[in-house]
C-alpha cells in the first residue's frame, strides 16, 4: 500500500506542476473529472486507515485523548472535520459495504457516502439487511444525479422504494434518525483570531436551539428609534448580555479550582504606571480605560512576569488558599501542556512533575498543568517531563514513539 501510495503521490504531483492553460476545454474537462475521482477513491483509502487505527488504539498510545484529536494534530485539521472523518470511517466499516465499496469505485461522493450511509442504517434498523442492500443501489443510482442535499431528503422516503410494507414506519424512524444525528453533530467551536476576537461556529441540536432563541430573542430588539446597531451586532451584544447575567448569578462552576475571575498580565514598568495597557490570561491586550471598565465588575489579580513569561508574583485573595500558585500555572501553560492537547485550564490538574511521594515540591517549578487523560498517561512513566531553560514545559517521548526522544512542547496555547 505505501509503495502504491508514493507512487499515486507522485503523479498527482506531477499532475498539479503539468500546465492546465494548455489543455484544449474538453481535455481540460475530462481531467476535472479524473481528479474528482482519484480524490474520492483517496478518500475511502484514507478513510480505512483512520479505522485501522482507530481499532488498534494507536491514538491513544501515542498520547491522544481521542482518535479525533490525533488526527488534528496529525493532519492539521479542525475538529469538527477531523470528527466527520472518524465517523464516517466507521459508518463505512460497520455498515453496508456497499457503501464503502461505491466509494472506493468513485461512484459516489464523500459527501455523499455520509448521507447514504445514514440513510442505510435508518433501513437496517427497521426493515433488516435485505432492504438496506436494495436501498443502497437505489442510493447509489440516485448519487449519479442529485448533490448531497438533495440526496438527503430523498433518502428520507426510501423506505417507500425497497420496503412499501413499511412505509408507515418510515416518517418515524426518518425522525428517529434526524434526531440522532443532530445530537452526534451537535457542537461549537470558539476560534481565537489574531486580534484577540473570537469566531463562533456550531451547530445546535433543536433543544439548544430552542433555548437559545427564548434567551436571545428578548434583549436582541432595537434599543429605540436611535439604536443603529446591525442585526448582527444587536445579537452580539445579546449574547455579551446573557453572559453578563450568568457571572452575576455566581452559580457558574469554579473555574479549575477558583471562582470566574479576570487576571491582567502586566510588566513592570507599566505596572508602575498604574495598569497601563494589560492583557487577559486569554492573551487579549486591554486599553486602560477597558481595564478600569471590567474593574468595576470583577477583581483584577495583578501577575508580575519575567522577560521570557517566568511568573515573579501573582496577585493573592485570602478566600483562596491554593489560588496563587493555580494562577500561576495557568497564566505559565494556559491549558494542558501535553503536546497537542488544547484542553483549557479549567480542565486541567496540577501535576507533580517531581511527585509528592518522592519528596517534590509543591511549586511552580515543579508543577505542569495537564488535562486528567494526560495526567493520567503521564503518570505511566513512558513520557519525561521537565521545564525547558525559559521556564515552560516540554515533554521527553518515549524511544518506541522518538528514536530521537527530541523534546515537545504545546503548541495550542502559545500566544506570539
Amino acid at each position: 500500500m505505501l509503495e502504491a501510495l508514493a507512487q499515486a503521490e507522485h503523479a498527482i504531483g506531477a499532475c498539479a506542476d503539468a500546465p492546465a492553460w494548455a489543455l484544449p476545454e474538453k481535455d481540460l474537462i475530462a481531467a476535472l473529472d479524473a481528479a474528482h475521482r482519484v480524490e474520492q477513491r483517496l478518500a475511502a483509502a484514507k478513510l480505512a486507515l483512520i479505522r485501522e487505527l482507530d481499532g488498534r488504539g494507536t491514538p491513544s498510545a501515542q498520547g491522544a485523548t481521542s482518535t479525533v484529536v490525533w488526527l488534528r494534530e496529525r493532519l492539521r485539521l479542525t475538529v469538527p472535520a477531523a470528527r466527520r472523518l472518524v465517523d464516517l470511517a466507521a459508518a463505512l466499516d460497520t455498515g453496508n459495504p456497499g457503501v464503502r465499496q461505491a466509494l472506493a469505485d468513485a461512484d459516489i461522493t464523500v459527501d455523499q457516502a455520509r448521507v447514504i450511509a445514514d440513510a442505510v442504517a435508518t433501513v437496517q434498523d427497521v426493515a433488516g439487511t435485505q432492504a438496506a442492500d436494495k436501498a443502497v443501489g437505489v442510493l447509489v443510482d440516485w448519487a449519479g444525479q442529485f448533490d448531497p442535499d438533495l440526496l438527503r431528503k430523498l433518502g428520507t422516503r426510501i423506505l417507500d422504494h425497497v420496503a412499501p410494507d413499511l412505509a408507515d414506519d418510515a416518517t418515524k424512524a426518518a425522525l428517529d434518525a434526524e434526531e440522532r444525528r443532530a445530537t452526534r453533530d451537535r457542537h461549537l467551536t470558539l476560534s481565537e483570531q489574531t486580534d484577540g476576537r473570537l469566531r463562533l461556529t456550531g451547530t445546535l441540536d433543536p433543544e439548544a436551539a430552542a433555548m437559545l432563541r427564548a434567551t436571545i430573542d428578548p434583549l436582541t430588539a432595537p434599543s429605540g428609534p436611535d439604536d443603529q446597531r446591525s442585526p448582527g451586532q444587536r445579537r452580539h451584544d445579546a449574547l455579551a448580555d446573557i453572559c453578563r447575567l450568568a457571572l452575576r448569578t455566581g452559580e457558574l462552576p469554579d473555574n479549575g479550582g477558583d471562582p470566574a475571575q479576570i487576571v491582567i498580565t502586566t510588566g513592570y514598568d507599566a505596572l508602575t504606571r498604574q495598569l497601563g495597557v494589560g492583557a487577559l490570561d486569554t492573551g487579549l491586550h486591554l486599553t486602560p480605560e477597558a481595564v478600569r471598565r471590567l474593574a468595576c465588575d470583577a477583581a483584577i489579580l495583578p501577575a508580575v512576569l519575567g522577560g521570557t513569561g517566568q511568573v515573579l508574583d501573582v496577585g493573592r485573595q485570602r478566600r483562596l488558599v491554593t489560588g496563587p500558585l493555580r494562577r500561576a500555572l495557568v497564566l505559565r501553560d494556559r491549558g494542558c501542556a501535553f503536546p497537542g492537547c488544547d484542553r483549557p485550564p479549567r480542565w486541567c490538574d496540577a501535576h507533580h512533575i517531581r511527585h509528592w511521594a518522592d519528596g517534590g515540591r509543591t511549586s511552580l517549578d515543579n508543577a505542569v498543568l495537564l488535562c486528567p487523560h494526560h495526567h493520567r498517561h503521564v503518570h505511566r512513566g513512558e513520557w519525561t517531563v521537565r521545564l525547558g531553560g525559559d521556564g515552560h514545559p516540554e515533554f521527553v517521548p518515549p524511544a518506541w514513539l522518538d528514536p530521537d526522544r527530541l523534546p515537545r512542547r504545546n503548541q495550542y496555547h502559545r500566544r506570539t
